[in-house]
C-alpha cells in the first residue's frame, strides 16, 4: 500500500478547502442598497447609502443621497423627487449605464395626478467609472448630467467607481415553506436566518416532517441539481429526504420541485442540531443554506405514534369490511333459506328482538311487584285505623 507524501497531503487539503470555501452561501446583504450586474454578480453598495452628491444648475441645485433620496434646492425651498425604500428597485442596466436606481414618493404638490399617483419621481443612471466628458475629478465620482423630464420628473446621471462584483448568483431561484413563498431563498441569495446556524429560528422537536418548495426560472430551471445534505452533528439526529427534487424534476415557477425532510430526533441536545443543504447548479455558485432542529427529548424510531395509527386504522377498515360481508351474507341466507322478509331478515334481529321482550317483561313484572306493595300498604293503614277506633270506643 502506497502512502502519500506529505505534498500529496497538502494538495489535497488545499482541494477540498478550495470546494468548501467555493459551496459557501450567497447571503442577502444587510441593506436594500445591492444591485445584480448584467453577468448576475452579487454588487453590494451598502457602504455608500447616505453619500451626498450635489449639482450646481442654472434653475435649481440638486441632490442625490445615494439609496436615500433625491431633492432640488431653489427658489421654492426644498423640493423631494422620491424616496429609497425597500419597494423601490435597484437593477443592472444596457448601453451606457451599468444600473438604474429608482426614487418614488416625493412631494404631492401640483403631481396629484401623476403616474400611479406617486408624487415626484426621480430616475439615477449609474456609470460605473468616470462621466463622458471626463468632468468628474474626485474619487468619490459626481453627477454627470441631470434632466428634467416635467416638473414631477427628473433623470440623474451619475458616475461613481462601482464596487468590485461579488460571488455569481442564480437569479430568479427561490426556496420557501410554501409553494409561493421564498423564506429561505430569494432571487439565489439566502436570507437572514438560514444563511447560518441560529437557535432563534430552530424547528421544534414535534416536527417530524418539513416539506420546501424550489422555483426557477423556466429557462435555467434544467441546471438545478440534486440536493444535498450534511448533519452536524453526524449522530443523534436521523434525517431523510425525498421528494420530487430527488427524482429529476426541474423547478419552474408554475411545477414547484419539492424536498422533504423526515428528521427525527434519536438522542436529545441542549444546542439545535445543524443540517446543511447545498443544491449545485450547473455554471453558478451553490445554493446553500441553513436549518436547526430542536431535540428536546427522543423520539425513539422514526413514525413510532405514525405506525400505531396506521395499524389501527388497517384493523379499522379490516372490521368494517368484515361486518359488511357478514350482515350481506347474513340477510341473504335469511332471505334465501329461511324465507324471512323485512327488517326481520338482517342479521341479529332474532337476538334483538329477544333482548328487547325479556326486558318488557322485567319491566311489567316490576311494576306488578309495584302495584302489590302499594296495595298491601293501603290495607294496612286501613286495618291501622280500624283498631285505633276500636279501642277508643272501649
Amino acid at each position: 500500500m502506497q502512502i502519500p507524501s506529505r505534498e500529496h497531503s497538502f494538495i489535497l487539503f488545499l482541494f477540498i478547502s478550495a470546494f468548501v470555501i467555493g459551496a459557501a452561501s450567497v447571503p442577502v446583504p444587510d441593506s436594500n442598497c445591492y444591485a445584480l450586474d448584467n453577468s448576475s454578480r452579487l454588487v453590494d453598495f451598502s457602504s455608500w447609502i447616505g453619500h451626498p452628491f450635489e449639482y450646481d444648475g442654472k434653475e435649481f441645485d440638486l441632490v442625490v443621497r445615494f439609496c436615500k433620496d433625491v431633492e432640488t434646492r431653489g427658489q421654492m425651498g426644498y423640493v423631494d423627487f422620491g424616496r429609497f425604500d425597500p419597494l423601490s428597485y435597484f437593477v443592472s442596466s444596457s448601453g451606457n449605464f451599468d444600473f438604474v436606481q429608482g426614487f418614488y414618493h416625493g412631494d404631492l404638490s401640483n403631481c396629484e395626478h401623476s403616474y400611479d399617483k406617486l408624487g415626484r419621481t426621480a430616475q439615477v443612471n449609474i456609470i460605473c467609472g468616470n462621466c463622458s466628458d471626463g468632468r468628474c475629478k474626485g474619487g468619490l465620482g459626481c453627477i454627470c448630467s441631470v434632466t428634467q423630464d416635467s416638473t414631477c420628473r427628473v433623470t440623474v446621471d451619475l458616475a461613481i467607481p462601482c464596487e468590485k462584483p461579488g460571488p455569481l448568483v442564480f437569479k430568479g431561484f427561490t426556496v420557501g415553506l410554501h409553494p409561493r413563498s421564498w423564506e429561505i431563498i430569494y432571487n439565489g441569495m439566502t436570507q437572514f436566518g438560514f444563511d447560518k446556524p441560529r437557535h432563534e429560528f430552530s424547528f421544534k422537536t414535534e416536527q417530524t416532517h418539513l416539506t420546501l418548495y424550489m422555483t426557477a426560472i423556466a429557462s435555467l430551471s434544467t441546471l438545478v441539481g440534486k440536493p444535498i445534505i450534511k448533519v452536524f452533528p453526524e449522530n443523534g439526529l436521523d434525517v431523510k429526504i425525498a421528494g420530487s427534487s430527488l427524482t429529476g424534476n426541474h423547478p419552474t415557477t408554475l411545477s414547484p420541485s419539492t424536498l422533504v425532510l423526515d428528521w427525527n430526533c434519536e438522542k436529545s441536545r441542549r444546542t439545535p442540531y445543524e443540517v446543511n443543504v447545498t443544491i449545485p447548479v450547473d455554471g453558478y455558485d451553490p445554493v446553500q443554506f441553513y436549518l436547526t432542529k430542536l431535540c428536546e427529548y427522543n423520539q425513539g424510531n422514526e413514525g413510532g405514534s405514525a405506525k400505531g395509527w396506521a395499524i389501527f386504522g388497517v384493523f379499522s377498515c379490516v372490521f368494517l369490511v368484515a361486518s359488511a360481508l357478514f350482515c350481506c351474507g347474513g340477510f341473504i341466507y335469511k332471505t334465501r333459506v329461511e324465507r324471512v322478509r323485512g327488517i326481520d331478515a338482517l342479521p341479529g334481529m332474532s337476538l334483538l328482538s329477544g333482548l328487547l321482550e325479556t326486558a318488557s317483561i322485567k319491566r311489567k313484572l316490576k311494576g306488578f311487584h309495584l302495584c302489590e306493595i302499594k296495595e298491601k300498604a293501603h290495607c294496612c293503614l286501613w286495618y291501622n285505623l280500624w283498631i285505633s277506633q276500636e279501642t277508643i270506643s272501649m
